[in-house]
């Protein structure tokens, strides 16, 4: 009862569940010991309301949104509180005393100051809001960027404001229950003085030494680095914040660039969640400035997504752009017909360029090359299952799309019957789940399916903990434990000074330390393994999350399930036996002619019933029906193991930059010969050229 109810409440625990019923509780209760009347039951209610309403927000809870929606906001409720203290002095026949008359100046004259207040706030956060904000760029020898205010003064700044009619509200009581008008006075002293010093703090930060430069002088500095660094690739990418992996998976294969990289990022709330890298980014939300940013050196353009932002980097002519993609599929999106834009289209290996073919959307042969897939690196070949452990099946379905295709994701139909079966297989296997992060955000069915299958996984796991056939190494599982301890204190240790104020004071500050994002990633790696370690090799587990990686799962799994998605294209690469299930119900061979990466798959129908075929590939992998076709289908979908696909992408990035230096000398040769008249003032982003007789761009005459 209570997990519905914070499922309907959209909470994140019992706990904040309980705030919010004891704060919409709370203001009845006022009410009542105001007509009462009764001190006590004020104060004690009050409370409630205050400790309950600075919970939920320091929770960031979704009820606090939601209240101000229907006009039950912060400041009514705090307005609420106020009224209500009036009206208990009223009823303690308190309305001819003047501390009466004082707590109704106080709050008039305390929201009174929330005007100015909430305007600073506003205008700081205006003001130091960069028109490009920059990660490993160096702007502090450009220009000089203040520090940011206190977050004493800006976080949750409403919030505090209000909370100062603490003192008032707790003065006029005990003033109301002692018979002290001296003692109300003093609250109503203290709200108001602190108050105005709150206001007071904020001033400075709006004028002189203590603001960012202004947008065209932060623009000329990015323009001056990017002329003296002269970026030849850029990786560009705008999208929403859950869509930040699909950037985060290139950064690795940025930094490994024969060529000087560059991130172009066009949404705050991605720089926001970006990973760390070595590799400068620039995130330039105003379209119009990135379209007169000085990108004249760049070659080659890499976009991860088909987003309608992609236009203002792809009008420009001087450098080649090239679709890349975030994942390798037979979805819809991987012969998207906007593809055609692009001056090429880089796909793993032969299976992208014939989904092309096939699916006649005016994407041309000649623009497609293989390149591989260099994020692939890290998943380990499969060697067949050790013995001294069980095998461990990885269930990783995607999740329900923009559409309610039933084709779109296992969850629906399919997921707890192949969950059951896993959990209840003999010989055992252990169940690993790991959901796609976006599952559940658009469909409640699919949510609380995701939810019902994750009840299955804890529950086997808790009963198999209490099986006594299943023993646990202590001492490993506790070394293990103290060794995670010790990672993450260190990592702590490493990251957890490098947060900055606000994003003025991050992109000053934002050059990286060399060292310290090795010894990271070094940490990380060694997190990982610890973390397998940290518990049984039979404990079944739900894993969500950024941290273990998918690539990690890949990596301690035999086997997997899940659904058509670029997860099962790289899962391929470690040649462990697969399942995909068919939840349209298309039959098994309409489902491998439609989708090519099943074509060495067990197929599931939405019972999983053929899941004993995929479990005896991993238990005898020798008599294994479908290993050759997994390793022809591994060279078809990803290419070649050689050339490494690193070198091939880095191969790919300097023929097209080569491409785009041709074009360009051959623009200017006929420019020099006297060719026809040519508008040139797209050809160099950030430039205009001027023809013979113009002046400054406009003709004369």
């Amino acid at each position: 009862m209570i997990s519905t109810a914070i499922r309907v409440a959209r909470v994140g625990s019992a706990a904040e569940l309980a705030a919010a019923v004891l704060m919409m509780l709370g203001f009845p209760c006022l009410m009542l010991a105001a007509l009462v009347p009764s001190i006590p039951a004020f104060a004690a209610a009050a409370a409630v309301t205050y400790l309950a309403d600075h919970y939920l927000h320091r929770k960031g809870s979704y009820l606090v949104s939601r209240l101000s929606k229907v006009r039950a906001g912060l400041s009514i409720r705090f307005l609420i509180r106020q009224l209500l203290l009036i009206l208990l002095l009223a009823r303690l026949s308190l309305a001819d005393n003047l501390i009466y008359y004082g707590a109704i100046a106080c709050f008039i004259a305390f929201y009174g100051l929330q005007a100015p207040h909430g305007a600073l706030t506003t205008l700081i956060r205006n003001r130091r809001r960069m028109p490009v904000a920059t990660r490993n760029v160096d702007l502090a020898s450009r220009i000089r960027i203040p520090d940011a205010p206190p977050r004493l003064l800006l976080d949750r700044p409403a919030e505090k404001m209000l909370h100062l009619d603490l003192a008032a509200v707790t003065g006029i009581l005990a003033g109301a229950a002692l018979e002290s008008a001296a003692v109300g006075y003093t609250g109503i002293g203290v709200t108001l003085a602190l108050s105005i010093l709150y206001v007071l703090a904020l001033v400075p930060y709006v004028r002189g030494g203590k603001t960012p430069p202004k947008a065209e002088k932060v623009l000329a500095a990015v323009d001056d680095w990017l002329r003296e660094y002269r970026p030849e690739t850029v990786l560009y990418f705008s999208g929403s914040k859950d869509s930040a992996y699909q950037v985060n998976m290139w950064l690795e294969t940025m930094e490994q660039l024969d060529t000087r990289p560059l991130i172009i990022l066009r949404e705050r709330v991605i720089l926001q969640n970006l990973a760390p890298t070595t590799v400068p980014v620039v995130c330039v939300p105003g379209g119009v400035h990135l379209m007169n940013m000085d990108l004249s050196t760049v070659r080659v353009a890499l976009y991860a997504a088909n987003v309608g932002k992609n236009i203002h980097l792809l009008r420009v002519p001087t450098m080649r752009h090239v679709f890349i993609g975030h994942g390798d599929s037979d979805k819809l999106a991987s012969v998207n017909p906007f593809s055609k834009v692009y001056d090429e289209v880089w796909t793993a290996g032969r299976a992208g360029r014939d989904r092309y073919a096939i699916a006649d959307v005016g994407v041309r042969d000649e623009d497609i090359v293989e390149v591989g897939r260099p994020q692939l690196a890290p998943i380990r070949t499969w060697q067949g299952v050790p013995g001294d452990r069980m095998p461990t099946i990885l269930y990783a379905p995607t999740w329900e799309g923009w559409d309610d295709n039933p084709g779109n994701t296992s969850i629906l139909l399919a997921g707890e019957n192949i969950v059951k079966r896993l959990v209840e297989a003999d010989p055992a296997v252990r169940v690993l789940y790991k959901p796609h992060p976006f599952t559940g955000t658009r469909s409640p069915q699919a949510k609380a399916a995701h939810q019902r299958i994750t009840a299955l996984i804890e529950a086997a796991a808790a009963e198999r903990a209490a099986d006594a056939r299943f023993t646990a190494d202590t001492a490993a599982r506790t070394q293990a434990g103290a060794e995670l301890a010790r990672i993450e204190a260190r990592l702590a240790e490493l990251t957890g000074g490098t947060e900055k104020g606000d994003e003025a004071e991050a992109t000053r500050d934002g050059l990286v330390d060399v060292a310290r994002h090795e010894e990271i990633a070094r940490l990380r790696a060694e997190w990982n393994t610890a973390y397998w370690r940290s518990f049984p090799d039979w404990e079944h587990r739900v894993i969500t999350g950024a941290e273990p990686r998918l690539y990690d799962c890949f990596n301690v799994s035999d086997a997997m399930v899940s659904d058509i998605s670029s997860v099962v294209s790289d899962f391929i690469a470690s040649g462990k036996p697969y399942a995909v299930t068919d939840s349209a119900g298309l039959g098994v061979e309409e489902f491998k002619r439609q989708n090519t990466a099943v074509r060495a798959a067990v197929i599931l129908s939405n019972d999983a019933a053929e899941l004993d075929a995929l479990l005896e590939a991993v238990r005898v992998p020798d008599a294994d029906p479908l290993a050759e076709d997994r390793r022809e289908l591994k060279r078809y979908l990803l290419g070649p193991d050689e050339p490494k696909s690193i070198d091939q992408f880095n191969t790919a990035v300097a023929q097209l930059a080569l491409k785009a230096e041709t074009r360009n000398l051959g623009q200017e040769s006929r420019i020099t010969v006297g060719g026809p008249d040519v508008e040139l003032a797209d050809a160099l982003p950030g430039q205009r050229a001027s023809a013979p007789g113009d002046t400054d761009g406009a003709p004369t005459g």
